[in-house]
């Protein structure tokens, strides 16, 4: 197979702060590969993995709703740990294709693999291992999608790539749930996921030429370095330890809200066709991030500053989870997921920009934004352990979003406390 075209820096250039900004082929290709593995993570989620712990559960002892809180936990630990580890491997490769592009064609194919084992599922251990294994291939691509982003990228277009790069993120949320609602069965459902993930990726392998670490810029291995590289003191690092909080607290208000909804419109609202509802939620939601994400990230860019669209865009998001809360409805669930969307779709790129401006080291970025992708993943653990027994025991759907409003407002106030960054 030759390389792709040498469209962009030299390998000299792969520690540099980027300076030459990014064509719209490679913004187009890489958003493109983000949003196929977005398919790959939210066709299970948002459906199948419901719809399987609903088939499962009878035969454990335990509710479908603690079965799949167990599995989607236990994944989001791989998924913890996933990110950072492919992204700390991808910043010392020295292959021929690049630092990121191996890891993005390795992490694909093992994913779409991984879909494939979770449709010929048979019972809840099968079901586990398969998700696991889904995790922890498609994080590999992840990380290094998103390290590309400071590879490439110079500061001032962040804002909208990033932007891009959301609205490839809730695309993947619509594709997932569509492919997932519409395949015909949950098998068929895993297989498009799977084929849709493998697919998306091939334009920006295959176009576009990925930057080359020298081997002389590579530090001495060692498992002892490289395990104590992953972590970063919040004293030394305060701009980097917030903007993780702040992430972390969105991310988990957002989890709450979205790992129950499937059971939330069956048995909260009695909705009829409870599949579709979510289908369309999210259709509604999608609509209203698409209008904001791109537009959010420019603005960013143009004016130069994160903080306040970060910070009032938590606030959308909280207030999204409070009407739930508050008018517990299908009208009021539509309203809430046009001011998540809305919130959400601001928040994507504009904390994004955010997060890459706060990094520490460029022979880290990889390792580094693996590190703060793990406030995406730290939540999906916490959300299940707080959601089950809210829900179960201390007051039910009213309650649990109630708690997501209050733990997104708190996140949307701590970004004031970035200080490197306007």
């Amino acid at each position: 197979m030759t390389a792709p075209p040498q469209d962009g820096p030299s390998s000299a250039d792969a520690l540099a702060e980027p300076v030459e900004r990014v064509g719209r082929s490679w913004t187009t290709s890489l958003s493109l590969a983000n949003w196929a593995i977005w398919v790959g993570w939210y066709g299970p989620l948002q459906i199948l993995l419901a719809s399987q712990a609903e088939n499962f559960a009878p035969g454990t002892g335990m509710s479908k709703e603690t079965l799949l809180a167990w599995v989607t936990g236990v994944g989001a630990v791989v998924s913890l740990l996933a990110n950072p580890f492919f992204g700390a491997l991808s910043d010392r490769t020295t292959a021929r294709w690049g630092r990121r592009t191996p890891w993005i064609v390795a992490g694909a194919a093992g994913g779409a693999l991984s879909l494939l084992l979770l449709g010929a599922a048979g019972g809840p251990w099968t079901m586990a291992l398969g998700w696991c294994l889904a995790q922890l291939t498609l994080n590999a691509a992840w990380a290094a999608v998103t390290a590309a982003v400071p590879d490439r990228v110079p500061r001032l277009q962040r804002g909208s790539v990033g932007g891009w790069l959301g609205a490839a993120q809730i695309l993947g949320v619509v594709g997932g749930t569509g492919l997932a609602t519409l395949a015909g069965g949950v098998t068929a459902g895993y297989a498009a996921c799977a084929a849709f993930t493998l697919l998306g990726v091939l334009p920006y392998v295959l176009r576009h030429r990925d930057i080359r670490l020298p081997p002389e810029a590579r530090p001495p291995w060692s498992w002892r370095a490289f395990l104590g590289c992953f972590w970063l003191s919040p004293r030394r690092h305060p701009d980097f330890g917030w903007a993780w909080l702040t992430r972390f607290l969105v991310n988990l208000s957002n989890s709450l809200g979205v790992l129950y909804l499937l059971y939330y419109l069956r048995d909260r609202l009695h909705h009829p066709d409870p599949e579709r509802g979510v289908l369309i939620l999210t259709a509604v939601n999608a609509v209203m991030l698409l209008a904001t994400v791109v537009v959010a990230g420019v603005w960013s860019d143009r004016v130069g500053r994160r903080k306040p669209f970060v910070t009032w865009s938590g606030i959308v998001m909280a207030i999204a989870a409070g009407v739930i809360a508050v008018w517990p409805t299908w009208p009021g669930t539509i309203v809430a997921a046009a001011l998540l969307g809305l919130g959400f779709g601001v928040f994507a790129s504009v904390d994004f920009a955010l997060m890459t401006d706060v990094l520490p080291k460029a022979l880290d970025r990889g390792k580094d934004l693996g590190v703060i992708n793990a406030a995406n993943a730290i939540p999906q653990v916490a959300a299940p352990a707080l959601a089950a027994p809210i829900v179960t025991y201390l007051g039910g759907y009213r309650v649990l979003y109630g708690v997501a409003a209050v733990i997104g407002l708190a996140g949307a106030v701590l970004v004031g406390r970035i200080k490197g960054v306007d």
